[in-house]
């Protein structure tokens, strides 16, 4: 009898230890200028795709990009004021899923829309569309953030730049310039990055790149163009960069206007997807793994109104697009086989601008 009574409370906590592990947090970010408060969470099934236990995690000002220290005990955000004082912050996160501010430092420049820390997690990256203009932070053990350690303008006296996103990679910094049509590359010597030339790439036309996604060995950038509703495949060289491939992100029957947001691959790069404002829709790319090249064969309602971000959870099987005008999350599976997606359900949620796991 006691045996029979072990065994019942073995298998009680091993059904318990999965229910557990099979969620995981989602940090939302947002516009409050819109009836938002700040950054907010949910419980995200990893085996169902069910969004549940909304809490606000924080109140803020407009966090309307995050990003995590690589230990996730740590998130930072860019937030955008009405004035010109905007900033940076830097939060713990709690063991019941609350935020408690760190600190908070200046921006350097109007309208920071973008964040994200290198691989180590002692550097953070922020870019400012209005200002345009690009600042990087050393982070402390702690998480807290110090004073810029360095400022890029990138403004001149003909052309106006709009610095929408900017990635680490090893050595390496890129940054997306919508104004200038232009993807910069800084390299770090002597724990500074020094600009290397004019854009890796020319970027024919006006197509606005906005974000990028790299590959994990860092052989293939592709970039999605705003304004031109395209994406730019480049694949790196011993001499440089070059562009392999320009698509469309757009419906062949799709006629109306449009603005590309945000860019992800797959978990396994078989797979690239995009977002589309205006259309509405998330586009989904077949990747040829050895030349870089990719080819369209989905788009897809995202069920709401201005995707502005996206993402996929850490299992792969799910993408959630995050509709800013709507006021809602839509949840999608992926079909690992075939890439495609199948929507599921959305939560609502005031205007989900960025979606972190």
């Amino acid at each position: 009898m006691k045996f029979k009574f072990s065994f019942f409370i073995l298998a009680i906590s091993i059904l318990n230890f999965n229910c557990k592990s099979s969620t995981v947090p989602l940090f939302v970010g947002t516009f409050t200028d819109e009836g938002s408060k700040g950054i907010y969470r949910f419980d995200f099934n990893t085996k169902t795709g069910e969004l549940s236990n909304k809490i606000l995690s924080i109140e803020a000002v407009s966090p309307s990009f995050l990003d995590y220290s690589p230990d996730k005990k740590f998130i930072y955000s860019v937030n955008k004021t009405s004035t010109e004082n905007d900033y940076i912050s830097s939060y713990k996160i709690n063991p019941n899923g609350t935020l408690s501010l760190i600190n908070s430092v200046s921006s350097n420049g109007k309208n920071p829309c973008h964040i994200s820390l290198n691989k180590a997690g002692n550097k953070a990256v922020v870019s400012m569309y209005t200002a345009g203009k690009v600042s990087v932070y050393n982070i402390n053990s702690d998480g807290s953030l110090n004073e810029a350690s360095q400022v890029f303008n990138h403004n001149t006296k003909n052309e106006k730049a709009k610095a929408h996103s900017a990635q680490f990679f090893k050595d390496d910094l890129f940054v997306a310039d919508l104004g200038r049509n232009a993807v910069y590359e800084y390299k770090l010597k002597d724990d500074s990055y020094k600009l290397q030339s004019e854009s890796i790439v020319k970027m024919e036309g006006n197509p606005g790149p906005r974000h990028f996604s790299i590959t994990e060995n860092g052989q293939f950038i592709y970039i999605i163009n705003e304004y031109g509703s395209s994406i730019t495949s480049v694949k790196r060289t011993e001499s440089g960069f070059k562009t392999i491939d320009e698509d469309s992100t757009l419906d062949e029957n799709y006629l109306g206007k449009n603005s590309c947001a945000d860019i992800h691959l797959s978990k396994d790069e078989q797979f690239l997807y995009g977002s589309n404002r205006g259309e509405n829709s998330i586009v989904v790319f077949k990747r040829n793994t050895k030349d870089g090249t990719i080819e369209k064969i989905q788009n897809i309602s995202v069920h709401g109104n201005w995707p502005r971000n996206f993402t996929l959870d850490p299992t792969g099987n799910f993408l959630l697009a995050a509709n800013r005008r709507s006021n809602n999350i839509s949840v999608f599976n992926i079909n690992k086989t075939t890439g495609k997606l199948t929507f599921l359900h959305d939560v609502k949620t005031p205007t989900p601008v960025c979606l972190l796991f």
